[in-house]
C-alpha cells in the first residue's frame, strides 16, 4: 500500500518528528512518500531514511490566496503522477488543500489533527473562517486522526465530522535506553524544549521562576521569532547566571537524560510529543493543563498540572520538585511507567495502519469500522 504523506511546513518541529517516526515504523507491504511546503529538517530526515521527499511550490502556513491555489494544483498533479492508495494529510493548511486535491482525484484521505487552526491564538477572522473550511475539507475525505480525546472533543462541539469519523490515536514516539536521575543533580536542572513563540508562553515561566528558591538552572531549547525578547526578558529579571539558552538541539534525548524536571507553560496544545519524549526519560513534568496534556500527565503521579497562566501555581510546582529530590524520582519513575504502558511507537503505527486499510475497503467512510478498531 502506498501512501503520501503531505504536512505544511518541513522545519523541525513535533508535527514533523511524529511524521517521520510514522513513516519509517510502517510495516512490510507499506510505500512511504512525503511531501512539504519546505525544504529542511523533514526533507533531510527523509533522505537519511530513503524515504522519497517531494516539495509543494506555495504550501506555507498563513493564509495566501494565490499561493494557496498553486499549492492545491501542485498538490493534483502530484496525487495524480504518485498514484498513492492513500493521501495522509497533516497540520492545518496541508489538512485542507490536500484532502481538497485528494477528493478531486478520487483518492481516499486520512488527516490527523495534532492541533486545530480554529483553537489557536490566532486573529479572530483566521480562527471564524477556519471552522467552515475544515468541514468542508471533513465532508469530502475520510476518517480524522486526533492525537488526544480533548482535540476530538473540539471537533465534536463545532460539529466538524461526525464522531464515527474521528479516532484518537495518541502518539507513539520509539524508546531510546537514555534514562534520566531526577533529583540527583546539583543544581537541580530544569529543562523546557519548545519553540520561542507565544504558544509555548516562556515569558510565564521566566516570570514564575523569578520567585523559585534554591539551586536551579533552567536550560531553554529551541529557536523562534521570540527567542531574542525572550533573551532580554530574562536579563531584566535578573537571571543571566540561572538561564541557559541551548539553541536548536538534535540530541534532545540526551539533554532530558542530564535534567531533572521538565516544564512546558503552553497557552494551548494538541498532544506535545516533547512532553513524552520527557516521560520516556523518566523526568517528572509540570505542565499547563491545556489540550490533551491531562491525558499523558497525572497530576501528582506523574508531574504536576497548573492552569494556564497562573504564575503562582506553576512557581509553587517548580518549587516543590526542586526541595524534594525523593518526590522528583517518585515522579519520574511514574512517568517512565506510563510511557511504557501506552506511547510506544508501535501501538501508535498499528492503529493508523487500521485507519489507511480502512479508508481502503471504504472510500466514503459510511460505517463505523474505523473508529471501532482504532479507538482507544
Amino acid at each position: 500500500m502506498k501512501i503520501l504523506y503531505v504536512i505544511t511546513c518541513g522545519d523541525r518541529g513535533g508535527s514533523q518528528v511524529t511524521l517521520l517516526d510514522l513513516v519509517r515504523n510502517l510495516p512490510a507491504g507499506f510505500e512511504a512518500v512525503v511531501a512539504s511546503g519546505q525544504h529542511g529538517f523533514l526533507e533531510q530526515g527523509c533522505r537519511k531514511t530513503g524515504i522519497p521527499f517531494r516539495r509543494v511550490p506555495g504550501l506555507v502556513r498563513e493564509i495566501h490566496p494565490l499561493r494557496d491555489l498553486a499549492a492545491f494544483l501542485h498538490l493534483i498533479l502530484l496525487i495524480r503522477r504518485e498514484r498513492p492508495d492513500v493521501v495522509h494529510a497533516h497540520t492545518s493548511k496541508a489538512g485542507i488543500l490536500a484532502r481538497l486535491a485528494a477528493w478531486v482525484t478520487q483518492t481516499p484521505s486520512v488527516f490527523t489533527a495534532h492541533t486545530w487552526s480554529f483553537d489557536a491564538d490566532l486573529p479572530y477572522p483566521v480562527r471564524w473562517l477556519a471552522v467552515p473550511l475544515e468541514k468542508l475539507a471533513a465532508w469530502v475525505s475520510g476518517t480524522i486522526i486526533v492525537v488526544s480525546d480533548a482535540n476530538a472533543g473540539k471537533a465534536l462541539r463545532r460539529a466538524i465530522a461526525p464522531s464515527h469519523r474521528i479516532v484518537r490515536i495518541w502518539v507513539g514516539i520509539p524508546d531510546t535506553g537514555l534514562l534520566a536521575r531526577p533529583g540527583a543533580h546539583d543544581p537541580v536542572t530544569l529543562v523546557m524544549v519548545a519553540r520561542f513563540m507565544e504558544q509555548k508562553d516562556h515569558k510565564l515561566l521566566l516570570h514564575a521562576l523569578k520567585e523559585v528558591h534554591g539551586n536551579w538552572i533552567l536550560l531553554l531549547a529551541g529557536h523562534g521569532p521570540l527567542l531574542e525578547q525572550t533573551q532580554a526578558l530574562a536579563r531584566q529579571l535578573g537571571l543571566e547566571g540561572k538561564v541557559q539558552f541551548l539553541g536548536e538541539r538534535p540530541d534532545v534525548p540526551d539533554l532530558l537524560a542530564q535534567a531533572d524536571i521538565f516544564v512546558l507553560a503552553s497557552r494551548w496544545e494538541g498532544l506535545p510529543r516533547v512532553i513524552l519524549e520527557a516521560m520516556r526519560a523518566g523526568l517528572p513534568v509540570v505542565a499547563t493543563d491545556v489540550g490533551g496534556v491531562s491525558e499523558m500527565v497525572d497530576d501528582g503521579v506523574t508531574g504536576f498540572l497548573t492552569p494556564p497562566g497562573d504564575l503562582v501555581r506553576l512557581r509553587e510546582r517548580i518549587q516543590v520538585l526542586i526541595d524534594s529530590a525523593e518526590l522528583s524520582a517518585m515522579l519520574g519513575a511514574s512517568a517512565r511507567r506510563r510511557f511504557e504502558r501506552d506511547f510506544q511507537i508501535e501501538t501508535c503505527v498499528r492503529k493508523t495502519v487500521a485507519v489507511y486499510r480502512a479508508a481502503v475497503a471504504d472510500p466514503k467512510n459510511e460505517n463505523a469500522l474505523a473508529g471501532e478498531e482504532c479507538a482507544g
